[in-house]
């Protein structure tokens, strides 16, 4: 089980904390599980700020998990130093590129886990591994010392076996913050994104969990979906060509579908940045319009199963969460059964900048419905 890239001896008693290894811990090398990052990287100085937030809560460090290298895939797969196996089904791939803290949390290995969140590092993990994941708004936590991939989009948030957990991730990283108030008899808005195929017992499972909870809700198609999906993935090869050029020298020392995402990135011109930021704002006025009449939106968290290890090419896992990340909105990643099958789904519910606490408590009564 390559959950762990190092394991530490935390004392005391407070909830013990998994953080990703593209955050920094002092004392520990930040290595992006990637030979050009990890063969020359230093122990970092200091904490990063979310990190040192935590320990003044109480939190145990007790590692730093495994994940895609260099943050830069959804399935989780790493040639390097392993692929965590997936709790629910060793045959499929954990998600990504939070793989690690996604499995340390299935386990009880760790209380809660720190991720990254760039396109849907946080909620793909989650929604393969069969637990909660928690995309934070953008900006609301701090991105200091952690390692950049598209810092328009970055995001760091918590992973755990339940709501509950990720409502300690968020006092841990943000002391005084509190879930709620959700008013269950609110209409939810049911998005439909249009050019983005769901597998039918997703998109079923999910209704389901809504009825189950007594919540109503109406379909909402969503026109712009595929610009969105176009724009965040310009954001990211761009930024990141940017961000990463420079590892470009050392090519044997990653493997051959990173290097050539990072070089994809080079051919993103200033005048596709230009359209891609017009297409952001073109989604959040279509999303504020949303939100003026209703506080949550929902839809799954991955299009279908997670696919089997081998197959994960042939999916985009990010299909539904990366447009949040480019409207910048806090995203929520909640298992959920599915009809027929023994895999769980996942119901990701959305909500408006820094409306974290609106997402938390919709999410425990959801929860709590299906037990």
């Amino acid at each position: 089980m390559t959950i762990w890239l190092e394991k530490f001896t935390a004392q005391g008693d407070g909830p013990r904390l998994a953080v990703k290894d593209a955050i920094d811990v002092a004392g520990s090398p930040t290595t992006l599980a990637c030979p050009v990052i990890s063969e020359r990287a230093e122990p970092a100085e200091h904490d990063a700020p979310v990190v040192a937030a935590a320990r003044r809560q109480g939190a145990r460090i007790v590692g730093k998990t495994n994940l895609t290298e260099l943050c830069r895939a959804a399935d989780g797969v790493n040639p390097w130093t392993g692929t965590p196996e997936n709790p629910l089904d060793a045959d499929r791939v954990p998600g990504g590129s939070s793989s690690g803290s996604a499995v340390a949390v299935a386990l009880g290995e760790a209380d809660v886990a720190l991720g990254t969140d760039t396109g849907g590092s946080v909620r793909v993990p989650a929604a393969c591994c069969g637990v909660t994941g928690l995309k934070t708004t953008h900006g609301r936590v701090p991105v200091d010392g952690v390692f950049p991939l598209a810092q328009t989009l970055d995001t760091v948030g918590p992973l755990g076996p339940d709501v509950a957990a990720l409502t300690l991730g968020m006092t841990l990283m943000e002391p005084g913050f509190a879930p709620g108030p959700f008013d269950a008899g609110a209409m939810i808005g049911r998005l439909r994104p249009v050019g983005t195929p769901v597998a039918p017992e997703v998109d079923a499972a999910v209704d389901a969990a809504l009825h189950a909870a007594g919540l109503i809700f109406a379909d909402e198609p969503v026109d712009c979906w595929s610009a969105a999906l176009d724009a965040g993935n310009r954001l990211i090869l761009g930024e990141g060509f940017r961000a990463h050029r420079s590892l470009l020298a050392y090519p044997d020392r990653m493997s051959e579908r990173i290097r050539r995402r990072i070089e994809r990135g080079e051919r993103i011109t200033d005048g596709m940045f230009d359209e891609a930021y017009a297409a952001r704002e073109t989604l959040r006025e279509v999303l504020g319009k949303l939100f003026e009449r209703y506080p949550l939106l929902a839809l799954p968290t991955i299009t279908q199963p997670p696919p089997r290890i081998g197959a994960e090419r042939d999916v985009d896992l990010t299909a539904l969460t990366l447009p949040f990340n480019l409207s910048g909105d806090p995203a929520l990643a909640l298992p959920i059964p599915v009809e027929g099958s023994a895999l769980p789904g996942s119901l990701q519910l959305v909500a408006p900048a820094n409306e974290e606490g609106r997402l938390l408590a919709a999410g425990a009564l959801i929860e709590s419905a299906l037990r």
